[in-house]
């Protein structure tokens, strides 16, 4: 990736493929991040339908939890190759939210994260306590059903699940390696990123979807993909993203400095991307910008401080902060197959 202090250079692939039969040799990514589409979502019919043809048999005969399980078999098989291109330790993030939906007159609700939750361990992955965070929301209404009246109104979903898994034990490193030390995250970040609830991402991702019409842009904003790459992986690391969908992933792998595969059934989506790509350079500066600005305030409310930043003229909480370097996009090109992408050391001088 880099020799001595050069700023990185990473790489991200986008490849046509299916999900099921990744085009990806044995133990060749270290990091998982991805949103499937969700079973009993209607905008999802014709997908699961396509694959298999008894789902839109079920829908039509009025059996929900029949196609509902038909459309987890589906995601079953990507899942068992989710362990064969992960490295040993490490770790899979899976974006899932539940559905809700009348068949057949009957409403009730699909409860996806706990599917994909059993489907991944029965495939041999290790669960680890994963977060909820609140999607943005402009409906006046909280609720569906009978209105005002007992008992017969329903709880609407604010919600979606990052379900957290490993791949076998704990990933180890060299003693001191760079990579990992310098891709360490504040003191507070680690607070407030290892929480169980998360809130208010839309607001930061905000410039990297200017480009993107409100129907595309994909079922998690920016912000949320960034967080869960710098908390789980390290400088030199591959993020994969196996259902691909607008690139999201792609563009947070980007802006937090590490190299990304993408694969995507719809041919037609990749060649939508550049247009996205075109607002990562702003995004990345504003994001590192608003992560120096906010561990200074941090730092200066502290009564006392013990360890100096060796890169940053600030002082960081721990000793394991002291090595962190944060990079910038400072040049983005279309390569064969993917883009190529220049970073640059944030200079943390005021």
């Amino acid at each position: 990736m880099r020799t001595d202090d050069a700023a990185p250079t990473t790489t991200h692939r986008v490849c046509l493929g299916d999900a099921r039969r990744l085009p990806l040799p044995d133990d060749s990514v270290e990091l998982v991040v991805t949103s499937p589409p969700y079973p009993m979502i209607e905008q999802w019919d014709d997908l699961f339908a396509a694959q298999d043809p008894r789902i839109a048999e079920a829908l039509q005969a009025g059996e929900g939890p029949r196609a509902f399980d038909l459309m987890h078999g589906l995601l079953d098989e990507a899942w068992a190759e989710l362990q064969r291109v992960l490295v040993d330790g490490g770790i899979a993030c899976v974006n899932v939210g539940d559905a809700t939906r009348t068949v057949a007159g009957e409403f009730r609700l699909y409860p996806n994260h706990a599917r994909v939750a059993e489907r991944m361990r029965a495939a041999g992955f290790r669960q680890l306590p994963g977060v909820l965070w609140r999607k943005p929301t402009n409906a006046p209404a909280k609720f569906m059903g009978s209105g005002t009246l007992p008992p017969n109104a329903y709880v609407t979903l604010e919600h979606e699940h990052v379900l957290v898994f490993r791949n076998g034990r704990r990933r180890s490193f060299p003693a001191s390696d760079p990579d990992r030390y310098e891709a360490s995250y504040f003191h507070e970040e680690r607070n407030r990123w290892f929480s169980d609830l998360w809130d208010g991402l839309d607001a930061a991702s905000q410039a990297a979807d200017e480009a993107t019409p409100r129907e595309r842009l994909a079922a998690f904003p920016v912000e949320l993909p960034y967080r869960l790459i710098s908390m789980y992986s390290v400088y030199g690391d591959t993020v994969l993203d196996p259902f691909w969908g607008t690139g999201t992933t792609t563009l947070a792998a980007m802006a937090a400095a590490r190299d990304s595969v993408g694969v995507e059934v719809e041919p037609g989506l990749p060649t939508q991307f550049d247009d996205r790509v075109d607002g990562v350079r702003s995004w990345a500066q504003e994001r590192v910008d608003r992560r120096l600005a906010d561990h200074r305030e941090y730092v200066a409310e502290r009564e006392a401080t013990e360890y100096e930043a060796e890169h940053y003229d600030f002082d960081v909480v721990s000793s394991r902060e002291r090595r962190i370097r944060l990079y910038t996009v400072a040049d983005v090109s279309r390569v064969s197959g993917g883009y190529r992408v220049e970073h640059e050391l944030v200079d943390g001088k005021q």
